[in-house]
């Protein structure tokens, strides 16, 4: 198997935290008389807010200014509730744990910090199954920039054929595609509305398709494209 690596997104992939932060955000939108379009939300998801800020939406949408620092306290208040009730996502113990036993190197690439994931992944006892962490503390631009993908693959020691990505958004399947590694989209139900093109595999979960299965499967579509 030529496949010797996998990279793992965080945020929506591992731990549905966006569908909560889409919930937390609509909460606040529905208190001021307001909406948040899901499709319109969905355009930070898997990188930041510079590309949609949700902040400056509803203020743009209620047609005046808002204490940012208030809506903040009251988005982390819904948020942090909504996540702490979250569980690991189907599939995902599951895969990394045989992606251990396959002796396969394993790293995180996400755009979220450290600050934020380490509780999580302690909360759920996943740390030990990481070899390696890049997180937007160790570089200069996060996804769809490939710089993310491109440290795990430096770090994990593997060209990008010989890994493959799991991402649920398309900023994260851009990055992953970018630094050249075979690419798995499990989209969650913020993203499940986006294209995909020039995906290896696209699931509806990460249980549908144990890992050795997944692995097989990418390697004979890539032999068949070089035939």
């Amino acid at each position: 198997m030529s496949i010797k690596a996998v990279v793992f997104d965080f945020d929506g992939l591992i731990i549905d935290t966006e569908t909560p932060s889409y919930e937390a955000f609509d909460r606040i939108y529905r208190e001021h008389g307001a909406e948040l379009p899901l499709e319109t939300f969905a355009q930070c998801v898997g990188t930041s807010f510079a590309v949609f800020d949700p902040y400056d939406y509803l203020e743009k949408t209620i047609g005046r200014p808002l204490e940012r620092q208030l809506i903040q306290s009251r988005y982390n208040e819904i948020y942090t509730e909504i996540v702490h009730e979250s569980t690991v996502l189907p599939g995902v113990r599951e895969n990394l744990q045989r992606a251990r036993e396959l002796g396969l190197a394993v790293g995180l690439a996400s755009s979220s910090s450290w600050s934020w994931i380490e509780p999580l992944l302690k909360a759920h006892d996943l740390k030990g199954y990481f070899n390696s962490f890049q997180m937007k503390d160790k570089v200069k631009r996060i996804k769809p920039d490939p710089e993310l993908y491109l440290a795990s693959l430096a770090a994990l020691e593997v060209q990008g054929y010989e890994a493959v990505s799991f991402e649920d958004s398309l900023h994260g399947f851009t990055a992953a595609r970018a630094a050249g590694l075979r690419t798995v989209v499990i989209p969650n139900s913020v993203t499940r509305h986006m294209s995909f093109p020039g995906a290896d595999v696209q699931l509806e979960s990460m249980a549908d398709m144990k890992l050795d299965e997944l692995l097989a499967l990418i390697e004979r579509r890539s032999n068949n494209q070089l035939i």
